[in-house]
């Protein structure tokens, strides 16, 4: 049987992963990894809920039993706050009720543990085709028509072309157009939380972000706030 090398073809998706299990979560962030997913992997509650209130995640994936707490109790919390990523499950705690619990918890899928990678991926494919309940597909800022689905810029229907980390800024900074982003916001979302970031990578992406929407004339420019981080806004 021949299973599909990426999630989603010519897009990389970010995954945040809570599992406090060594092993498992080694065989998962691999698997996931080689498919072309940058995965952010936290062992508590504590740090899956900030990090997801940092980074705009693709995917959910949360086991129950961690240290700190079960992890369906992060549900509630990030829908509260507009976090509106699809969730798995990944549990040993498979009886009846727990899965029922966990579905009517708003998770949108209940993986029980020991399970085939094969299938987790499956699953990954099949939350990540249904439509979004409060998801905006496409947005238009300047002249510039951003799909957030799809992970692509186009102007006047003809694709920009950015690398990927130069697309992430721009989908941070679109995001939060008008306000400020403050810079350690900007590399979570642009890097991986176990990249090592050199000092000014960052601001070399943005540079060459900048120039590239002068350069098309896209309609929005983007400006250092001193001491803070970055803002981008339509051009005057």
């Amino acid at each position: 049987m021949q299973f599909e090398h990426s999630l989603r073809k010519g897009v990389t998706l970010r995954i945040l992963l809570l599992e406090d299990e060594p092993e498992m979560a080694s065989a998962l962030c691999s698997a996931l990894r080689t498919r072309d997913a940058l995965v952010d992997h936290m062992t508590t509650l504590a740090d899956a809920e900030e990090a997801a209130m940092i980074v705009v995640y693709d995917v959910i994936l949360l086991d129950r039993q961690v240290p700190d707490g079960d992890g369906l109790s992060l549900i509630p919390k990030l829908r509260s706050n507009g976090v509106s990523a699809p969730v798995i499950m990944l549990t040993a705690r498979g009886e009846l009720d727990d899965r029922i619990d966990g579905l009517d918890s708003g998770a949108d899928d209940y993986l029980v543990k020991p399970f085939a990678v094969e299938e987790l991926l499956a699953r990954l494919r099949a939350v990540m085709r249904r439509p979004g309940d409060v998801r905006v597909d496409v947005v238009n800022f300047g002249r510039v028509s951003y799909d957030f689905d799809g992970r692509e810029a186009l102007i006047d229907g003809c694709r920009l072309d950015l690398p990927r980390r130069e697309l992430l800024v721009f989908e941070t900074l679109a995001r939060r157009l008008g306000r400020t982003v403050q810079r350690h916001m900007l590399e979570e979302a642009v890097y991986g939380f176990d990249d090592d970031i050199q000092s000014n990578t960052l601001d070399a992406h943005i540079s060459r972000l900048r120039r590239k929407l002068i350069s098309v004339d896209a309609g929005l420019e983007i400006h250092p706030v001193r001491g803070i981080g970055y803002l981008m806004k339509p051009t005057s």
